[in-house]
């Protein structure tokens, strides 16, 4: 687990290496065992890593690493099956240095060139310079979880796992991207391949570059796709046994490491099926961390001390008060994106308490994707079967419920309104307006007159359409799985658990994600999936029954979410009004002041529950603030050019 920079000049003029050092510096808590630059011998490429050293952890496990005198590699991440492909190579004549993965990704890709990623069962972002072909070879796991970001011009190519390690060169100029500051407002977060900085892009999941350095030929292609079209009719059983031989098994691969692991542990299904695993695939006791909150109704500490003592495991647990938010800065640092997923908060505390313990740490993370246990999963179902009642709920039921809406101070009415008026939307947009954050309705009224004109003909929906219709299935609910695969999974989620893991420098794995796994929960029919009214991930709970205690179970799904509506009418509203309504927020020229205003003392009255809504603005402050306002201040990246690892230089 590291950090990975590089760059490529296209023009005459070398990579210093001290280019690459300052960019391994800006990124140096994702590795701070180790580091190293590597420049080629014609000044053309460069490439630096901030190294976590999980596996092999002796000097012939540094990168950047070299193979055959001929290629060299910077890697971020875990392949879980690299022994059985050593062994491999080893049968068709490769030979081995060190014990890592990283050398075994070099001999796969001298056999296989780009379909050596057909071979990695793993998490991964990568870069294989070829000295021969003088070609750079960059990709990004199937799923999306290790991050890779690019600057690409006329003069040069610069990559990193972290733009703010780009934001160090200076053939970039920092500016902000409004047009993905018009989809971060839909979403709450940058869907790939935005950022928020202008000219800085993501590499998407499941997709690969080539670039050609002496012609700058850059081609970028997808090598894999989630595929709902061949679904197996199996029967519950079969499934039942499928569903745990393969989980037990993503498992048992996520628990090799030569550091101490760990697991989080929140009380929910799928992360104590994890530790039911780990705890029969260990000789012992396994160390769990959970996070709880001073509001009782945000908690799920009960249930996590209720696996804990199942499988006696060393469990350990921290609260999260509103007083919280001081560490706001460092996180909106940090995640370098516009993000506004609050659950952000909770999520540092977990992995910072974790790292005092564990360098690795097992989470449950993709259990809902791939079982459909979202709420909105049922609504949008629900939803569809409701469309026979359509001309009924537009004559009567809407104008029904917006009266009660305007007539009443109640929020219920209030919710009950704006889900009637989803109703008449497509499938497709009820899906977005169920997951969004400012809808396509209210955006106008936010906006000011500049900024709607700016965006005018961009509609951000279009991004998540795109994904319904790329899905390749007729079955809407398939569909929707397939969409929050493309986009809330490795554009929030996955930057969630990477950006607060590696701030810590703690590793992150995702059982639920490996791609086998993924693989075949999405060949098994939906309705198995979400059962009845609301029996979410009806086939997965059957398969973890005695596993998993049955109160854990049959409980609803809570999410982890944290009070931030309650915070933000008590303890965090001064801290809302200071920051939103400031000259250097309202100069921005971006919002409507009065509609900012009218928001934050809508929801302190508690007639609206605006705190979504005001969290995602807060956070964009903030961004600005970091980024842009004093770059270079005591609060931002500094760094020094001496002093700071080895560098290895080709001559």
């Amino acid at each position: 687990m590291c950090g990975i920079n590089g760059k490529i000049r296209f023009n005459s003029d070398p990579v210093e290496a001290e280019d690459i050092a300052r960019m391994n510096l800006a990124i140096r808590h994702r590795g701070p065992d180790d580091e190293s630059v590597f420049v080629s011998a014609d000044g053309a490429v460069g490439l630096g890593l901030a190294r976590l050293a999980i596996i092999d952890l002796s000097p012939l496990g540094r990168q950047p690493m070299s193979y055959m005198g001929r290629y060299w590699i910077v890697f971020n991440g875990e392949i879980y099956n690299f022994q059985q492909c050593r062994a491999d190579l080893e049968r068709d004549g490769y030979a081995f240095r060190s014990k890592t993965d990283t050398e075994v990704i070099l001999a796969l890709y001298d056999k296989y060139r780009e379909k050596c990623l057909d071979h990695l069962r793993g998490m991964f972002a990568l870069a294989i310079y070829d000295k021969k072909e003088q070609t750079m070879f960059c990709a990004r796991d199937r799923i999306g979880k290790k991050p890779f970001k690019y600057y690409l011009d006329d003069d040069v190519f610069i990559f990193s796992s972290e733009l703010k390690a780009i934001l160090t060169q200076n053939d970039y100029e920092r500016k902000p991207d409004y047009t993905a500051l018009h989809h971060y407002l839909t979403y709450f977060y940058c869907p790939a391949p935005f950022t928020g900085f202008r000219g800085i892009r993501k590499l998407e999941p499941g997709h690969y570059l080539r670039i050609h350095i002496p012609t700058r030929k850059i081609h970028k292609e997808r090598y894999w796709k989630l595929d709902y079209s061949r679904q197996l009719q199996l029967t519950e059983d079969e499934w039942c046994e499928r569903i745990r031989d393969k989980l037990e098994e993503s498992v048992r691969l996520r628990m090799v490491s030569d550091v101490p692991v760990g697991a989080f542990l929140s009380g929910g299904v799928d992360s104590s099926a994890v530790v039911a695993f780990m705890s029969r695939a260990s000789g012992q006791r396994i160390k769990t961390f959970s996070i709880g909150f001073d509001d009782a109704a945000f908690s799920e500490v009960e249930y996590a001390r209720i696996v804990a003592r199942k499988y006696d495991t060393d469990h350990t647990q921290f609260e999260v008060k509103s007083r919280s938010i001081d560490e706001l800065p460092r996180i909106v640092r940090h995640f370098e994106e516009p993000y506004a997923d609050d659950s952000a908060l909770p999520t540092y505390y977990l992995c910072k308490l974790a790292r005092e313990h564990v360098t690795v740490a097992l989470n449950g993370d993709g259990g809902d994707e791939c079982f459909a246990g979202y709420r909105r999963y049922n609504l949008l179902r629900m939803s569809l079967w409701y469309d026979k009642l359509m001309l009924p709920h537009k004559y009567i039921g809407l104008p029904a419920a917006a009266l009660l809406a305007s007539t009443t101070k109640k929020a219920l009415f209030h919710k009950l309104y704006r889900y009637g008026r989803k109703l008449t939307a497509s499938p497709m947009d009820r899906y977005i307006n169920f997951v969004n954050c400012f809808d396509n309705e209210t955006k106008p009224q936010l906006y000011s007159s500049d900024f709607r004109d700016f965006v005018e003909t961009t509609d951000s929906y279009d991004l998540v359409r795109s994904q319904f219709e790329a899905a390749g299935v007729g079955e809407m609910m398939d569909q929707m799985l397939y969409a929050d695969f493309g986009t809330y999974l490795p554009d929030d989620l996955m930057v969630k658990v990477d950006i607060n893991s590696m701030s810590v420098s703690l590793e992150g794995r995702s059982p639920f994600l490996d791609h086998e796994f993924v693989e075949l929960a999405a060949r098994i029919p939906f309705q198995m999936k979400l059962r009845g009214v609301n029996r979410s991930k009806y086939i997965l709970k059957k398969a973890l029954k005695g596993l998993v205690p049955d109160r854990i179970l049959d409980r609803p799904k809570m999410g982890f979410g944290t009070p931030m509506a309650p915070w933000l009418r008590t303890g965090l509203t001064p801290f809302a009004r200071d920051t939103l309504l400031s000259s250097t927020a309202l100069g921005r020229g971006l919002f409507e002041g009065s509609f900012v205003r009218s928001m934050i003392e809508s929801h302190v009255a508690g007639r609206r529950d605006h705190s979504r809504l005001i969290w995602a603005l807060l956070t964009l402050e903030m961004w600005f603030k970091e980024y842009f306002d004093h770059p270079g201040s005591e609060d931002s990246f500094r760094w020094e050019s001496e002093g700071h690892g080895a560098r290895t230089v080709e001559r």
